[in-house]
């Protein structure tokens, strides 16, 4: 499997502004531009987190997203967790 992703995330301390981020998703929505808009992280535009090794992130984040699918901000696939941060969504950019 891989060892490291190239990972996208969107935050939301309230699981209310997450169910809204994924509405948007699901109608369309560029994965970035509703990072912009809705996440709480604001480190890096559009959600990026950059490439991440396998450890580095939280254990439930970290499930979810090496197992997802690579995918783009035009058309992404993507996963939920919950940690102690909040609710995020998931993006899989790349995986090496």
């Amino acid at each position: 499997g891989a060892q490291s992703i190239n990972v996208r995330h969107i935050l939301c301390e309230k699981h209310g502004k997450k169910e809204e981020a994924v509405a948007k998703l699901n109608a369309g929505v560029k994965f970035d531009e509703v990072a912009k808009e809705f996440s709480e992280d604001k480190a890096r535009q559009g959600g990026s987190l950059g490439w991440k090794v396998k450890g580095a992130l939280l254990p439930e984040f970290e499930k979810v997203a090496f197992e997802l699918e690579p995918s783009s901000t035009n058309n992404p696939k993507w996963g939920e967790c919950k940690t102690s941060e909040g609710y995020h969504i998931i993006m899989v950019e790349g995986r090496k």
